[in-house]
This record gives C-alpha cells, structure tokens and sequence, in this order.
C-alpha cells in the first residue's frame, strides 16, 4: 500500500497497544516502524529487475520481523521515555506494527515474500489497490483526532473503531473479489474463451470496478467488471502479444525472474526494433507501470538488453473513465485501433 496508509495504519496500531503507556507519543513510533519495511526501496538489488521482484522480500518476511522485533526492542529500551514499557510489551507492540504492514500489502496484486528466506513466493491476494481512500481515511482521521486531542476521552474506542472500519472493508474486498471472479467465470464461459493464467484487481482508488487479465499463448483478454454489472455486461478484449520470442532467450535468469514473479501474467511486445516485456496485472493495456525492455533488434539479430525499466502510467483521462464505468457498463475502456498499433 501506500506510504501514507502504512502510517495511519502504524500509528493505528501502535496506540492499540502503546497509547495507556506512552499516549501521543505512540503515533510517532507507529509512524516511524510502520514505514520501516518500505525502505528496502532505497536497496540497489542489482539492476531495475532485481530492484522490482526483490522489492517486499527480507524486509516484509514475517519471520525476519519476528527476529527483529525484540532487536529494536532492546534499542529502544536504552531510551528513558520507552521505559515506561516493558521488554515483551514493546517486542509485541513492534511485531504487530511491523507485521500488520506486511500483512496489509499481501492484499494488494503486486506480491509480499513473507516467508522469506524459506519461500521466495509472492503472496498476493489482490483485492484492494495500492491507494484505496475508503480504507486509509478511518485510520487518518482518528490519527489527526488523537494527536490534536479532540477525542481524548474515548481516544482508544475511536482508535478501536477506526481498525474495525478499516478490517471489514479488507473483508469485504474480498467479498467483492469473489463476487467478480464469478461474474467473469461466466462471461468466459459463454463466450467459450479459454486462457493459461488469470488473475482480476480492483481498479484505481476503489473496490467496485474490477479489471481482470486472462492470458493466452497468443495474447490475453482485458476484462472489466463492475459489482453492479450482469455476466452479460462484461466487458472483453483481447490484444495480441509476442510471447513466443521468449523462447530464443532460453535461460536469462531476469527474463526467468520476470515470469516467476508476475504468475505468468505478462506480455511481450515489440515497438520498432525493441522487445518489452510488461507485467499486465498493474496498469491498464498500452499503460503498464512494470515494463522493461528485454531485447533489441541488431545487426547480428535481437539480442538481449540492458532491462531498463520504461515509465508508462496511465494518463488521468482514463482514470475518469474507469470512475464512469462503474455504473455504467457502455463505457468503453479498451483501447482504439490506433492506440493499439502504437502498443504493439
């Protein structure tokens, strides 16, 4: 999720457990733990690949945070303010706010290696996105309510309330998840289509438009799916892709890693004498935020390249048209044929 959110949520948390102890002061140390696991984005992993699958590994393992929590705890403890709390309190505390980020990020489509290092399996659920205002705001409003002291009095059942609030609409992405996943079962099932690999994320800001992409050996399906749609109102296309060139790249461990961490949802496409390759569960067709360039057509024929990452995010006009889709199933949101020419 984003940074803003894994604050809220810290602090959150961090008062759950904290607040009687050290009162404001425990929004801080939230703020501070909560934000910790995302700092591994300013680790160099070795290339723009790496950085991208290796990005939510050591730092968001369960079992790396159970090992460090009572490490920071021992740190804190040489500080006179955290004293007022004990040794297993604050390794507790620190496990839960640690964990509750790397767990919240599970949610969401790009994938958490919780067990690292015994499993380098990204787990994700994909059933909220990575900035969903519905869920952050309880947690940020009762945050600015207990530091400014407007709710001092009942400042715990507030806290309390806010990551009740903030749960049930994790569980009811889930219930929304499931609920598209069989509109779009049947929507596929009556057009006959059929497909290797599939996986369907909730779509900009929110948990009631859905975008799902089925892959082929040929191209995949973008799919779009409101909670009010019918399995009729489904909307289907499908874009051709290149895949198959992959397979005189036998052996490159990042174009290996790639496929791994994506679950095989990526496409290949060529752009003039450049071979891409994009990560299709993040973005939107012609617009994907994980593209790297994988080759490159020389005199001595394609060969493989540098895998520089390429920044394509979708422009803000479609961001109002998925908002518009929502209740309406006659918006349009596949590409035009010439916008589909310049993607390919």
């Amino acid at each position: 999720m984003d940074s803003i959110t894994q604050v809220a949520l810290g602090s959150a948390v961090s008062y759950a457990f904290l607040g009687h102890k050290l009162g404001r002061r425990a929004l801080l140390v939230g703020a501070a733990f909560g934000t910790l696991p995302d700092l591994d984005v300013l680790v160099d992993f070795g290339g723009s690949v790496e950085n991208f699958v290796y990005h939510r590994s050591f730092s968001h393992s369960l079992l790396v945070q159970l090992f460090l929590s009572p490490m920071l705890a021992w740190v804190l403890l040489r500080f006179e303010w955290a004293k007022s709390v004990s040794f297993s309190r604050w390794s507790t505390s620190l496990f839960f706010i640690l964990s509750t980020h790397a767990l919240l990020d599970t949610f969401t489509v790009y994938g958490t290696q919780l067990l690292w290092p015994l499993s380098n399996y990204p787990f994700g659920i994909s059933s909220i996105f990575i900035i969903d205002p519905l869920y952050t705001l309880p947690l940020l409003i009762t945050g600015l309510l207990i530091s400014f002291n407007i709710c001092k009095p009942v400042a715990n059942r507030v806290n309390q309330t806010a990551l009740l609030l903030s749960s049930i609409y994790l569980g009811w992405s889930l219930v929304a998840k499931a609920t598209i996943d069989h509109k779009v079962d049947q929507a596929i099932q009556a057009q006959q289509l059929e497909y290797l690999a599939y996986e369907s994320t909730p779509s900009a800001f929110n948990t009631f438009l859905w975008r799902a992409v089925a892959t082929t050996p040929s191209g995949h399906y973008e799919i779009y799916a409101s909670i009010f749609d019918s399995p009729d109102e489904v909307s289907i296309a499908f874009y051709p892709t290149h895949n198959q060139l992959l397979s005189k790249f036998t052996q490159q461990h990042r174009i290996e890693l790639l496929q791994n961490f994506t679950k095989g949802l990526y496409g290949v496409y060529k752009e003039g004498n450049t071979l891409i390759l994009s990560d299709l569960r993040m973005g939107l067709e012609g617009f994907y935020v994980f593209s790297f360039v994988i080759a490159q057509q020389t005199d001595s024929g394609m060969e493989v390249a540098d895998f520089d990452q390429l920044k394509r995010r979708p422009p803000l006009s479609r961001v109002n048209l998925v908002f518009d889709r929502i209740t309406d199933p006659s918006v349009d949101l596949s590409l035009t044929n010439s916008a589909l020419l310049q993607a390919q």
